[in-house]
């Protein structure tokens, strides 16, 4: 083959595999911090929901609307890294002061089986009061988690039939004012870490 027709071809490669490479970065969620995912329009994360919160009370992402909505998918008997996302939203609201009021913590469990309207509100106690805990039943559930594109599977640990622990995505979302995806944290985000962060969507 001649050297020039090699070269151009070589060319050619180099191109293709950079535009590849800046599709990929727009197509997938940005890290914290990141708001250019909303603009492109190509992560649909998040969507409606409509669900009972720990009070018993039906509740729809509409409610939300106005406000930046943090949301967590987890279950309560999560031995660890529920407990922790948690604990640090309870920290983050608390160093927020008066500027907590701006943003809504959203958990929604993945096991609607054991975590009842009851099983949460007891679970509830343990966090800040201004977190909303919502549960539904299966199919609400699994409809709610698709949307957000949360993975989550049952994980046999025994015989019996609540012998089982929840496999699923430990992220936190951060959504807009408008309900759309803004940016997510990692459940091992410090209360300091998060609370600046949200500051800046403020």
């Amino acid at each position: 083959m001649p050297r020039g027709r090699l070269l151009t071809l070589v060319l050619i490669a180099a191109v293709c595999f950079a535009a590849a490479a800046i599709g990929m970065r727009f197509l997938l969620p940005g890290p914290e911090g990141a708001k250019t995912a909303t603009s492109t329009g190509r992560v649909p994360i998040g969507g409606a929901f409509a669900l009972t919160d720990h009070t018993g009370k039906p509740r729809t992402d509409a409610e939300f609307r106005g406000r930046l909505m943090l949301v967590f998918f987890g279950f309560t008997r999560c031995p660890d890294v529920c407990p922790t996302t948690l604990q640090t939203a309870t920290e983050a609201l608390r160093k927020l002061g008066d500027e907590a009021d701006k943003v809504r913590v959203v958990f929604i469990t993945i096991d609607p089986e054991r975590d009842t309207v009851q099983q949460i509100a007891r679970y509830h106690e343990a966090f800040d009061p201004r977190i909303v805990m919502l549960t539904g039943t299966p199919q609400e559930i699994a409809k709610t988690a698709k949307a957000w594109r949360i993975y989550y599977a049952k994980k046999k640990e025994g015989d019996g039939p609540d012998d089982y622990t929840m496999a699923h995505t430990a992220l936190s979302y951060l959504m807009g004012r408008d309900g759309r995806y803004l940016t997510h944290f990692p459940h091992k985000i410090t209360p300091d870490k998060l609370a600046a962060s949200l500051r800046k969507y403020f």
